[in-house]
């Protein structure tokens, strides 16, 4: 869904609607594609999966009422380009994989837990949350500004960039909270103090253990935000344990160029059809 709302806005910022003759915009899928095509082209899977969120309310909603509730609704031209992406990504053979009442990432963790004991697994997203993913046989590739702009974080680049591991980044989170998201986390303290706290304590079990240790300021702000504190940490908590399943062999990536070809003419995609070579 990142993918989808960045190839929309990316293609919209002009003003102008990419659309079909028939009046249907495309603009959002277009975008996607194109972000899609190029990932399988630097990256060269053997298999391939598209995960998405299935509405806005989920367990987590349930949890916290103003859970993403600063998000605006979707702009007009690109709700009905979410069943149509669906169907795009179904023309190359890619499966389309979500729950209702989880989020993407929830499938992205469950999926990724459970395909990389026996196979490497690199996860595309622009969602930093799912960092905490990574581990021996799990990368995460960040999509960053322009085309062919990568970041990808193994179990080593992540202690080097952000000097965590990713458990870590759960609590972080839990400390910070996410904008984003709209979980506050406790109030008053950054990144950079969390990030302090974590490579001393360990993790949030450590740092309340030794709240009498920290600066004042610190610990008056932790202890008027403890239930907030581990409300946040849960939300930011990507469960691995989604109803969800997908076996791999029904996730090998094999495009059938006549297949795609016809979905690209239905949708006048001449633009794109030099990228499915």
């Amino acid at each position: 869904m990142a993918l989808l709302f960045r190839g929309y806005y990316a293609t919209s910022s002009s003003g102008y609607i990419m659309r079909t003759s028939a009046g249907m915009p495309v603009n959002g899928v277009y975008g996607f594609l194109k972000y899609l095509l190029d990932a399988i082209q630097t990256f060269k899977p053997t298999h391939v999966v598209c995960c998405w969120d299935m509405g806005s309310k989920t367990f987590r909603t349930e949890k916290f009422d103003n859970y993403k509730a600063n998000r605006g609704p979707a702009p007009e031209e690109l709700i009905p380009q979410f069943d149509l992406v669906k169907e795009v990504t179904a023309s190359f053979n890619i499966p389309n994989v979500g729950v209702i009442g989880y989020e993407a990432d929830d499938c992205i963790g469950t999926l990724a837990s459970t395909y990389s004991p026996s196979t490497k697994v690199q996860i595309l997203t622009g969602d930093h949350d799912i960092l905490q993913l990574v581990n021996e046989n799990t990368e995460v590739i960040i999509m960053k500004k322009g085309q062919s702009n990568y970041m990808v974080y193994t179990l080593e680049t992540l202690m080097e960039e952000k000097s965590l591991t990713p458990a870590q980044i759960i609590d972080l989170k839990g400390l910070t909270g996410d904008t984003a998201d709209n979980y506050p986390g406790v109030k008053g303290i950054g990144e950079k103090t969390a990030t302090k706290l974590l490579m001393e304590y360990q993790d949030i079990a450590g740092i309340l253990e030794n709240l009498a240790a920290l600066p004042k300021g610190v610990r008056a702000k932790i202890e008027a935000e403890i239930d907030m504190l581990h409300l946040s940490r849960d939300l930011a908590t990507i469960r691995l344990d989604a109803p969800v399943a997908c076996a791999l062999e029904e996730c090998g990536w094999s495009m059938e160029r006549e297949k795609v070809i016809s979905k690209f003419e239905e949708l006048e995609f001449k633009g794109l059809m030099r990228l499915i070579v």
